[in-house]
């Protein structure tokens, strides 16, 4: 998001029964935990196969969800691009392209970001008392709607109003702490690149926070499998309603 994660999850709590068909977290981490690099350019953790099985989750997706601060960081398409992939959309009576979704606490966003000029329709989620500064800023370029906080259970409740059934959230690390500390997903896909990376400043896959899934509370392995070289856990969450 905008890295103000303490401000936002649920505290561990949970959100209930979840307003959406599907909610599914993916991301790629190294052996130490880390999503990225501390460098200027985007570190690779994926593959090859990895990528393909991902941009093959994007395509049974309604939507996708990211942070501002992927947007601002790695300026990414989040769109389909294997063409088979979309004519299965096509051939399914969907859209070419997913909906995009990016949340923002600061409304800091760049108009010209590659979010905003390629792939399916926009939706920019932020604070009400941002909502009216967004909408000048970007024009016709995303809807915006405002909310009144970005609890995860706020911003799922939102996405349902907006016709998203199926949702794919794909980080950053505020994103994903929101989603995983108060439990609001179905299913988490995570891959664990085969390498270290080191930095004491590189982003995790989560910061601190109260966790609904603990010691006491695991979420359950579904299957570990090698895709390329890089290993892929599924995980599901059986108390998502």
């Amino acid at each position: 998001m905008d890295g103000q994660v303490g401000l936002m999850g649920e505290t561990g709590s949970g959100v209930g029964p979840l307003p959406l068909e599907m909610v599914q977290l993916s991301a790629a981490m190294s052996l130490d935990g880390h999503i990225d690099g501390c460098g200027p350019a985007p570190l690779v953790l994926s593959c090859p196969e990895d990528c393909r099985e991902v941009h093959g989750l994007r395509a049974g997706m309604d939507a996708i969800l990211v942070g501002a601060g992927t947007v601002r960081r790695d300026d990414p398409r989040l769109t389909v691009r294997f063409p088979d992939l979309i004519e299965e959309r096509r051939t399914a009576g969907l859209p070419e392209q997913p909906a995009k979704v990016v949340l923002t606490a600061s409304g800091d966003l760049d108009p010209g970001a590659r979010f905003f000029a390629v792939g399916g329709p926009r939706l920019v989620l932020c604070p009400a008392a941002k909502a009216a500064h967004l909408r000048s800023r970007l024009g016709g370029a995303a809807e915006v709607v405002g909310l009144p906080d970005l609890r995860a259970g706020t911003v799922l409740a939102a996405l349902a109003d907006c016709g998203i059934r199926r949702l794919l959230v794909e980080g950053g690390c505020s994103v994903l702490t929101l989603f995983l500390e108060a439990g609001a997903f179905h299913r988490l896909r995570l891959a664990v690149a085969p390498f270290f990376i080191g930095g004491g400043d590189a982003p995790r896959l989560v910061g601190p926070g109260r966790f609904l899934h603990g010691p006491g509370n695991r979420l359950r392995v579904e299957r570990t499998t090698l895709v390329g070289d890089v290993s892929v856990i599924d995980l599901v969450n059986n108390q998502a309603g």
